[in-house]
């Protein structure tokens, strides 16, 4: 398990990054709701280059809660949000 209190460059953070989402996106676990929530709003974060991201979809009640998951790490940097992907993964996905 990577160590992430030492100061990484963008590039490391990017690698940790995508091994971590490989990680997650290949696992069986099921997780709470807001671990899911966690999930989904530091990889929109991470990944979105368009300022907030609103959700889309039929569901406006579960839109209703990855807005305000969203809303609860707005500001957060890029590099911040994948730090925080990496660790939840590392705490909820065992190698």
């Amino acid at each position: 398990m990577p160590i992430l209190n030492f100061i990484m460059t963008s590039e490391e953070i990017e690698k940790e990054f995508q091994e971590a989402y490989k990680k997650a996106s290949k696992t069986d676990k099921k997780f709470p709701p807001d671990v899911m929530l966690q999930f989904y709003a530091y990889y929109k974060q991470a990944t979105e280059q368009e300022g907030i991201y609103t959700p889309s979809g039929e569901d406006d009640v579960r839109n209703a809660f990855k807005l305000n998951a969203l809303l609860q790490i707005k500001g957060m940097s890029t590099n911040e949000a994948k730090r925080n992907y990496i660790e939840l993964v590392n705490r909820h996905i065992a190698e």
